[in-house]
């Protein structure tokens, strides 16, 4: 009987183990907007440091923040870069400037995964270091070293889609067809960054696209754009081609615990304004 107990007890652990393992990660609910925890790419301001990013983000009236690798830390630290080379200095005094304005660093992207294990550790290690949820990148020739490191640090990775390239056929990742059969059968932490924009950019329906991915959605750059396809340039929510409340009664339907990012790369010098009326849409959206 004993021999049973523990068998069984070991049983039991090995289960709750492995639910933890491949527990989704979650945002705090203090950080979302509409029920959304909607924020910026840092890169909407890459005029700008990411000391300046935090802030406007802050002033748009997003919680989260999306860093993106390579941009200065602040005008007093201007040769200081974050990206995941940075010291543990960058890393401190970025937590320390979060802190300040409440906003939360939940993704890091888009970057380069290299199939080398030591290579890669070392951008699970800053987004460990930063408290980060998900990691964005293209890099799906290393998808079983990201595997291996997603389950050990339990940090989400999400593979994110650029516009179709028709003189460059080796380019898949545009077609949500492509990211949904190379994460099918890993580990569920690994799916989709989705990117609107360059769907609609591509040709393609944001809703259509989502459903596609269902499951496997780990973070969404949401993006209205003026027109279809190529030449298409950001515009507030609501105002452009994208149908942002369908999308998001998508994603609502889907339970998408993922961050949403605003990267407007539109009026680069001023674009807070705009990115204020996109917080505002899904702020409104989420009151009715």
């Amino acid at each position: 009987m004993k021999q049973i107990n523990s068998l069984i007890g070991g049983l039991v652990a090995l289960a709750t183990a492995t639910t933890v393992a491949q527990a989704v990660v979650t945002i705090p609910d203090e950080y979302k907007t509409g029920g959304f925890a909607i924020g910026c790419q840092a890169y909407t301001f890459n005029r700008f440091t990411a000391f300046e990013a935090i802030e406007k983000t802050a002033e748009a009236g997003g919680k989260v923040i999306e860093f993106f690798p390579g941009q200065r830390l602040s005008k007093e630290d201007p040769n200081l870069k974050v990206d995941h080379n940075a010291p543990d200095e960058v890393v401190a005094k970025l937590k320390e400037k979060l802190a300040k304005h409440h906003i939360k660093a939940v993704n890091y992207g888009v970057v380069g995964i290299p199939k080398d294990e030591a290579g890669a550790r070392k951008v699970f290690e800053f987004a460990k270091k930063l408290g980060i949820r998900a990691i964005t990148t293209e890099s799906t020739d290393a998808i079983d070293t990201i595997e291996k490191l997603v389950k050990e640090y339990d940090i989400m990775v999400g593979y994110h889609n650029h516009p179709r390239q028709p003189n460059n056929p080796n380019y898949k990742v545009w077609d949500p067809n492509y990211i949904a059969e190379l994460v099918k059968g890993h580990d569920s932490r690994i799916g989709s960054a989705a990117d609107t924009g360059h769907w609609l950019r591509s040709n393609l329906k944001p809703v259509e696209c989502l459903r596609i991915l269902k499951g496997r959605l780990i973070s969404v750059h949401l993006k209205d754009l003026n027109q279809m396809g190529q030449g298409a340039h950001d515009v507030p929510y609501g105002e452009g081609v994208a149908d942002i409340k369908a999308i998001l009664d998508e994603l609502k339907a889907q339970n998408f615990q993922g961050n949403i990012s605003i990267e407007y790369e539109y009026h680069w010098d001023n674009n807070v304004p705009e990115v204020k009326k996109c917080i505002d849409f899904v702020r409104e959206y989420g009151s009715k």
